[in-house]
């Protein structure tokens, strides 16, 4: 093991040389520090021991430093003024004004709640950085057990041991069709009118209970589901219905901006739920920083 370098002065040495270097004069500079003149001197000749190099040249009508003296005060003055600023920067720090947040997301939820969420949260903590990464539900709860994230907003189906959520959404699906499909004109369907239509899924490892419950809607509808791709993120699949490849569910509120190339209608009937939900790992009081932004985030649906 290396061992620890020892720094040959203290912190003391440097402000007292600080001051010497802006007053270029020992006696203001003592009386600006509150120290007796000779004290101040030692302290000098002390840190030009350490540095084995002289910083000031003194005459009897002046005080001048020297080439060593000035490229100290160059060095010097950032870091101490940064030290001044330590303290204000711990406590926003602990008052959860400064930092991060690593914040993963899935479609539904960046195409819902979360825009909202970023832009008060920027507007409320600007100093807070949030690093956004988008993944499915699977590798999220996973994450978020690792330590690898500090909050998700993904869709919950089975009890999560060891993490805290809060409901941000609930919805019954409809379907997105091509614009130009046969039953695009109609103001509602039903899933047994859909059963020549392929489907466009995603990965059943992403999110398996949503994955489950869309084959029980087909099965509730008596029809066995036409499935043409599963991909991944959603947008692959919005994709391949802009495409004309097939139909996807997709649920109202995610449904309010859609390009002129699909069509999204209300299914009547057996329909998939999707539930969407903003999650952290427990203990219950968050640190500081996640605290912020779940202060961001709606109260519970």
């Amino acid at each position: 093991m290396p061992r620890e370098y020892q720094y040959p002065f203290e912190l003391r040495h440097l402000i007292y040389f600080r001051e010497v270097a802006r007053q270029l004069h020992f006696r203001r500079a003592a009386e600006a520090l509150a120290v007796a003149q000779p004290a101040l001197s030692r302290q000098i000749a002390q840190l030009e021991r350490a540095l084995g190099a002289p910083l000031f040249t003194r005459s009897r009508r002046r005080v001048e430093l020297t080439a060593a003296g000035r490229l100290l005060a160059d060095r010097v003055e950032p870091l101490l003024r940064a030290l001044a600023g330590l303290p204000a920067e711990l406590q926003a720090l602990a008052e959860g004004r400064v930092g991060r947040v690593r914040v993963a997301f899935t479609g539904l939820a960046m195409a819902t709640q979360l825009p909202g969420i970023l832009r008060e949260f920027q507007r409320r903590f600007p100093g807070i950085r949030v690093e956004l990464n988008e993944s499915p539900t699977s590798a999220q709860l996973a994450a978020l057990q690792n330590g690898e994230l500090d909050c998700g907003f993904f869709h919950p189906d089975a009890p999560t041991p060891g993490l805290r959520i809060r409901l941000l959404l609930r919805e019954r699906n409809g379907v997105l069709l091509p614009a130009d499909h046969a039953l695009a004109g109609r103001a509602t369907l039903r899933l047994r009118d859909l059963a020549a239509t392929p489907f466009v899924l995603f990965p059943r490892s992403h999110n398996p209970g949503f994955y489950d419950r869309v084959l029980a809607a087909f099965a509730q509808a008596g029809v066995t589901p036409r499935i043409a791709e599963e991909v991944w993120p959603r947008a692959n699949g919005v994709g391949l219905v802009r495409a004309g490849l097939g139909a996807t569910f997709m649920c109202p509120s995610e449904a309010r901006l859609l390009p002129p190339e699909v069509a999204f209608r209300p299914l009547q009937g057996p329909a998939p739920e999707s539930r969407l939900v903003v999650g952290w790992k427990q203990p219950p009081d968050p640190p500081p920083v996640l605290a912020a932004f779940l202060s961001v985030a709606p109260p519970p649906a």
